[in-house]
């Protein structure tokens, strides 16, 4: 979609790509004309009502528990003795208005980033498009004028219990609109009168409904959610990626990605994650590679190799050769691979972080879509209350046009995003458990301990990288209770069940920086491993195109003496392992792994011994949040 094209509002076709190139890219909006009639006739519609003198909720009644005030044909209180406060102008249903978005702005905390106000914005304009709210289309206008024009009311991001609707936040956001409160205009914390002055606007002053039409809805949660499944949706891509590129750095097996495997049990996320991580693997000639090829590190060593290019390696290779008086049983497994024990464990099946990625990753996907599920109906849902039916059919009473019900409460994005944020940890937990398969020699499969060569002892190498992940899947972990299982009344008890949602799509978003994070270190540390994994085995192969038998029986720990009985078919069987090596084909991960990796070394370096690595893991994360690597 090309941002200068404008998005056209009419309350029922907004999208969560739509609203993404609003908040996070500046996309302009404009509102549907012929929709607006329909805004009109609402708005007409009401102001009928008030004329002709009939009671209706929130605008010739007090709100929530103040519902049963009837508003009166003056202010009592100027009659009070000794009073000195001035009335405001306007009527009693003006400043009835009025006062319900100054007496809500009453949030705290640090203020909502940019992209989320903005987001807010388009939600409440795009619902309030719908014409079921009772606004004028003036202060519609002015409300879409503040979104194109840039100004950003200063909303601090916590107080709204997710019914009715998100009124605290909303109310923030309008304050700015009446020329009151704060907000930012071109990167400046301005007040609101101020904001709207250089931004060429004019405050508003309300009409009937229009304060509660414009702080009563789900657009804080919403928004926070939207913006929350969008960066979920890059980090889910990212983490297969993590997922393929330590699968190569294995040489592990691709057998559990198979399609046929998931024909079988076939989860929608787990059968696309599947085939993603298929396609991210394709061309490599790392994954299932026989056991026999694959060598484990040695420690580097002077002699270990005699050729410039390989004397320039900063390691050393190895195998173990199984004699002929061990292999009893497994005659059918040695008459498949050479009886040669390097850096791959004999054994069918990797460990459950490789295996079963799939079905972790796929259930975490399949939480994503239906999280999207119900934020797409929600962006395009009347959410504040009553609700104004003008066209209704045959009413007897203005009860059968204005209905008052419960379209504010967030209990549908709540559970939707408890659900997500459950699924949060899982899947940076995964993550981290291929890290640390990676790192630690008794499960890397022949990869030097902690990543590097250490030959003096001296060296950690990534064995860090791995607490600092651990560190942040903890504390995803501690932040995942569910905000939404636990209510508490508000407003007089009028509000008795409350959703919490606002808090629950908060969290979601804010977890989404340590998810990126803990995704970023496999990434980093799988590049590394990686790079050992395809130098170790190269090595093998060009020694072994060489035709040197004798060097390469030297890379053989228990190799047997000239004088042994099994010598003869030792010497035979190293040489069917050099033609093997050097028969194959340069050895390389996936084609989208390679992209990924190559990406990752321009700006990040193989680390041939220890050095300051913060630099290194503020570009790793840094990469991920800019989304420069292709999922």
């Amino acid at each position: 979609m090309n941002n200068s094209d404008p998005i056209v509002l009419n309350g029922t076709s907004l999208t969560r790509a739509q609203l993404v190139a609003v908040a996070r890219h500046g996309a302009q909006v404009t509102l549907d004309a012929g929709q607006l009639e329909h805004v009109r006739r609402a708005a007409d519609f009401l102001a009928d009502k008030v004329s002709c003198g009939e009671p209706t909720y929130g605008v010739t009644t007090g709100f929530g528990s103040n519902a049963d005030k009837l508003l009166g044909a003056h202010r009592v209180r100027d009659e009070l003795p000794g009073s000195r406060v001035q009335a405001p102008e306007g009527t009693l249903m003006e400043e009835l208005q009025h006062n319900l978005i100054t007496t809500h702005a009453v949030c705290v905390g640090k203020p909502f980033g940019a992209d989320v106000v903005r987001a807010m914005l388009l939600i409440r304009v795009n619902t309030l498009m719908r014409g079921h709210s009772g606004i004028r289309v003036a202060t519609l206008e002015a409300l879409t004028a503040m979104l194109n024009r840039g100004v950003v009311p200063v909303v601090p991001e916590k107080g709204s219990v997710g019914a009715s609707g998100d009124l605290a936040p909303l109310s923030h956001l309008a304050i700015v609109l009446l020329g009151g409160g704060e907000a930012f205009y071109q990167g400046e914390r301005l007040a609101g009168a101020e904001a709207l002055r250089r931004a060429g606007l004019q405050p508003v002053r309300l009409s009937f409904k229009e304060g509660l039409a414009l702080n009563n809805g789900t657009a804080q949660m919403l928004a926070t959610a939207a913006l929350a499944l969008d960066s979920l949706e890059y980090l889910l891509g990212a983490a297969d990626l993590a997922a393929a590129m330590t699968l190569d750095a294995f040489a592990g097996r691709s057998g559990a990605l198979r399609p046929e495997v998931h024909a079988l049990r076939p989860h929608p996320g787990q059968v696309d994650g599947a085939a993603h991580v298929r396609s991210l693997l394709d061309g490599s000639t790392l994954v299932d590679i026989p056991y026999h090829l694959v060598p484990r590190f040695k420690p580097w060593s002077a002699e270990a190799w005699d050729t410039p290019e390989d004397q320039a390696l900063s390691f050393d290779i190895g195998w173990d050769w199984v004699p002929a008086n061990q292999r009893h049983g497994r005659e059918a497994f040695y008459s498949r691979f050479l009886p040669f024990k390097g850096g791959k464990k004999h054994q069918p099946q990797d460990a459950y972080c490789l295996r079963c990625m799939p079905q972790v990753h796929g259930a975490v996907r399949d939480a994503w879509a239906q999280a999207c599920r119900v934020i797409d109906i929600e962006l395009n849902s009347v959410t504040d209350n009553p609700l104004i039916f003008p066209d209704a059919e045959n009413p007897q009473f203005i009860e059968d046009q204005v209905i008052s019900a419960g379209h504010f409460h967030g209990m549908p994005l709540a559970l939707a995003m408890s659900y997500v944020k459950a699924a949060i940890p899982v899947l940076a937990s995964i993550s981290e458990r291929r890290l640390n398969k990676l790192v630690d020699p008794a499960t890397n499969d022949g990869l030097p301990a902690f990543l590097t060569g250490n030959e003096d002892g001296t060296d950690s190498g990534f064995m860090i990288v791995q607490y600092t992940a651990a560190a942040l899947v903890n504390d995803l972990a501690t932040r995942a209770h569910p905000a939404s299982v636990y209510s508490v009344p508000t407003s007089a008890n009028a509000e008795d069940h409350v959703s919490m949602g606002a808090n629950e799509a908060r969290h979601v978003l804010e977890m989404m920086e340590d998810l990126g994070h803990v995704i970023a270190l496999e990434l980093y540390t799988a590049a590394q491993a990686l790079d050992y994994r395809r130098e170790m085995l190269n090595a093998a192969r060009r020694l072994a195109a060489r035709g040197d038998w004798q060097r390469l029986a030297a890379k053989v720990a228990n190799a047997p003496r000239e004088d042994h009985p099994h010598y003869a078919q030792f010497v035979e069987e190293v040489q069917r392992l050099m033609a093997a090596l050097a028969e194959g084909e340069d050895f390389h991960p996936g084609a989208s792994v390679r992209a990924a990796h190559a990406a990752l070394r321009e700006h990040i370096a193989f680390m041939h011994r220890d050095r300051a690595m913060d630099g290194d893991v503020r570009t790793a994360c840094g990469l991920l949040q800019r989304r420069v690597l292709s999922v």
